[in-house]
């Protein structure tokens, strides 16, 4: 999202997914708005990864004890081995937000988190990992005093393996330490504001734990991740599982399921990359309209008997490219994304609920979007579940700003970091693009180059069946589709700046370089941003904005949105738009709902003009 021109950017059980027998609605409308949230005991229950579940787990969320350390002296007063910390504070959600029951809003550089552990004594001879969804930025765990290993990255998911330190059956001391040193500008930080107050379009700080953290048992030759390649036109998945460790004789089992009836059951010698074939005589491909999901077991045998097994789920469907035409199951799909940046006013980076990300999606939906542009934020499982169970489609970015993108240290990081969030999320087929970086500048040609080369490479390594969006808006380098982002209020001014070029080659490219236009999808992927504040309600802040004047009447602000999404609906070349955006965040109040989420408009005139037919040719 571009900033306004007055603020300065920052330099740098069962799978739970019953089967739809009919379409979904086209606009499902939510019933009621939803309050900002009381502080719940036991936050974020469920399991956090839907495509990767086994029983035996145990969710770490809730009351933990924290300390501050603004001298950074920590690890030299001995906080590592600390029995607990004189300040409670909520997991998972950051001591700046106030569900956490702390709501310190001022730059956090090092910070301490204690919990006692309870090992199931029924664990033993398994492996036990403790699973982070989120720390932010960097951070080192210690299981009673003894290092339990290290983390770069504030957005990735990550796992230890602590059976070495915690005795089944035996009581524990887990100690975290979390360094974020987001003004360093050597690490992503996304909308994270780099000023005191928020401003612009960047708001509120997250530091430290934001997602669900949990411990696992695991067989020591039990399966570390297994890729789910979707195989529209060949009416098959491929399967290639990776293990925590293999010998000879264990035997991996894959088991497709549409209901209780058993599609396709497949089984090979257990190795590292070795692929498995399931193919399905009568295939149900997943789409927005009917979001099949298939549950999948994957288990993992010795001699005849399960020593691991997996509940997951897969999805068949296509994403390609022809031309300057993106394709959906091998239909032209024209995207009406709206830009998501997933914050929240009483949990900023954490929903306060599981149902809260769904309603997120419901509220789209019933705006007239058929997916989003995850903004400037790695989301997380869950939220990716329900896109997967609804219908959704969205494109996954990463929190790139904050990140000097022609830093050499910089890119660093924030190329292991994006390999991680790639690698965690491909399996969900409501993902159809990749977009690591936001609205990029060049500064050292060679440098800039290098690193968006890398991105795109790691992307197309790791997942060739997406295409990449390698810098949403401004130059572009190695990039599968051509996103504009254009914010011009005037409908018409709009319609003659965003056209595609006639001829390629045309750079079409932001003062400072890039690579020339090459026919790839023109998509106006950021635009609109038009600023309402009902009557009824105060502006958020001081220093709250939108793009443009702000419409005197409702009216006039109908009239100004039709206005846009017509000008671009009618473009010919044109393969999408992406509205700015879902909700107000802060004192950004342009959003279709407000902060909160409940409605700012008749939301059945916001969905006929979004889903306003294109042209005829």
């Amino acid at each position: 999202m571009k900033k306004p021109t007055s603020q300065p950017r920052p330099e740098h059980p069962r799978p739970e997914h019953p089967r739809p027998e009919h379409p979904r609605p086209e606009h499902p409308r939510p019933e009621h708005p939803r309050p900002e949230h009381p502080r719940p005991e036991h936050p974020h229950p469920e399991h956090p990864r839907p495509q990767f579940m086994r029983p035996d787990w145990v969710n770490l969320n809730g009351a933990w004890t924290f300390a501050l350390d603004p001298g950074k002296s920590g690890e030299e007063r001995g906080l590592a081995a600390s029995r607990g910390f004189d300040r409670g504070i909520l997991v998972p959600f950051c001591p700046e937000s106030r569900l956490s029951g702390v709501a310190h809003t001022d730059f956090i550089e090092r910070l301490w988190y204690h919990r006692a552990l309870e090992i199931p004594a029924a664990w033993r001879g398994k492996r036990v990992l403790l699973h982070f969804g989120g720390v932010d930025y960097a951070c080192d765990a210690y299981v009673d005093g003894a290092w339990a290993g290290r983390h770069f990255g504030g957005s990735s998911p990550f796992t230890l393996d602590i059976t070495r330190l915690v005795k089944p059956g035996g009581k524990h001391h887990l100690v975290l330490q979390v360094r974020d040193e987001m003004q360093s500008r050597l690490q992503p930080v996304g909308k994270q504001s780099f000023s005191f107050q928020s401003q612009g379009c960047c708001y509120t700080r997250t530091t430290g734990i934001w997602q669900t953290v949990w411990l696992e048992a695991v067989s020591p030759f039990g399966l570390a991740d297994c890729q789910i390649l979707p195989d529209l036109d060949g009416k098959r998945f491929l399967l290639l599982p990776r293990f925590h460790q293999v010998k000879r004789g264990l035997t991996f089992k894959a088991t497709l399921r549409d209901g209780e009836k058993v599609v396709c059951e497949v089984s090979a010698p257990a190795g590292d990359g070795a692929a498995l074939e399931m193919h399905l005589k009568k295939p149900r491909p997943w789409s927005p309209e009917l979001p099949f999901l298939y549950d999948l077991v994957l288990e993992v045998l010795d001699a005849g008997a399960v020593t691991d097994s997996v509940l997951s789920y897969a999805a068949l469907r296509k994403i390609h490219i022809e031309g300057n035409q993106l394709y959906l199951n091998n239909k032209p799909l024209y995207v009406r994304f709206v830009l998501d940046q997933g914050f929240y006013p009483d949990g900023i980076w954490t929903a306060p609920s599981d149902d809260a990300l769904k309603h997120d999606i419901e509220l789209s939906l019933a705006a007239g979007f058929n997916g989003a542009r995850l903004h400037q934020k790695v989301f997380e499982d869950r939220f990716h579940y329900w896109a997967d169970r609804l219908g959704y489609l969205t494109w996954a970015e990463f929190p790139s700003w904050g990140c000097d993108e022609n830093n050499p240290l910089a890119a660093r990081n924030f190329l292991t970091e994006w390999e991680e969030v790639v690698t965690h999320l491909r399996n969900h087929p409501s993902i159809i693009a990749w977009t690591p970086l936001n609205e990029t500048g060049l500064r050292d040609e060679r440098q800039y180059g290098r690193f968006l080369t890398d991105l795109y490479r790691i992307c197309k390594s790791l997942d060739p069946t997406r295409p990449v969006n390698d810098s949403s808006g401004y130059v572009h380098w190695r990039t599968d589709l051509w996103t504009i982002h254009n914010y011009e209020q005037d409908p018409d001014k709009l319609k003659g700046q965003i056209a595609p070029p006639r001829e390629m080659g045309d750079p079409r490219k932001r003062p400072g370089g890039g690579a020339p236009y090459e026919g790839q999808p023109w998509i106006v992927d950021e635009f609109g941003g038009i600023r309402w504040i009902p009557l009824d309600r105060r502006p958020f802040a001081d220093n709250s904005w939108g793009y443009g004047d702000a419409p005197k009447t409702l009216d006039e602000y109908y009239a100004r949105l039709e206005g846009q999404v017509k000008a671009i609906l009618g473009i010919a070349g044109v393969s999408g738009f992406c509205y700015t955006q879902l909700t107000d965040v802060e004192q950004e109040q342009n959003g279709v709902y407000n902060y909160d989420r409940t409605a700012k408009f008749d939301m059945n005139r916001i969905h006929a003009i979004f889903q306003m037919p294109r042209p005829a040719k």
